[in-house]
């Protein structure tokens, strides 16, 4: 254990979020940082013994989503997105996170998604994937704030021993 990590306590689990919005990578919506989900996000994940070591915006292009994801799961094991799930013709963020992952985990964002139903209807609307790649987790989150933070809590029990499969760890 580090020298950083008290006694008996856990390491923190590093993660990466990424914030995927045409509009606020340009800088067009309102606000001081303009990117309201992702800072929701990575206070979620802090609270939750994870440590948040990078994030980033990229534009609804599918060639950059699926670069910005490579990049970071060499820095993190859970990278999570946030934005471009649903069914609008610039929602691509599904089909970049599974074009770069080696597995889909369909039951994390089923569970999303029926956790969802139960505050809206239009949680049935989200294409949202979870999948592996290489040692790490890619999760895709819907672009509102609120929503992110809620689909993210319906499943964050099950992030740190999805990671601990997917590491090797599989004694139980």
């Amino acid at each position: 254990m580090s020298s950083s990590t008290p006694e008996g306590a856990l390491p923190r689990t590093s993660a990466a979020v990424l914030t995927v919005s045409d509009s606020c990578s340009r800088g067009e919506k309102r606000g001081e940082t303009n990117d309201l989900s992702g800072p929701a996000v990575a206070e979620a994940l802090g609270r939750r013994n994870f440590e948040v070591v990078a994030r980033g915006i990229v534009a609804d292009e599918r060639a950059a989503i699926q670069e910005k994801l490579i990049e970071l799961c060499h820095s993190a094991r859970l990278v999570v997105t946030t934005g471009g799930t649903g069914i609008a013709p610039r929602d691509v963020t599904p089909e970049a996170t599974s074009a770069v992952c080696d597995r889909l985990v369909e039951g994390i964002a089923e569970q999303m998604r029926i956790h969802g139903a139960r505050k809206t209807r239009f949680a049935a609307l989200s294409r949202a994937v979870c999948g592996v790649r290489g040692t790490s987790l890619i999760l895709n989150l819907p672009g509102s704030p609120a929503g992110a933070v809620e689909s993210l809590e319906s499943v964050i029990d099950l992030l740190p021993h999805a990671l601990e499969l997917i590491a090797g760890r599989t004694e139980h």
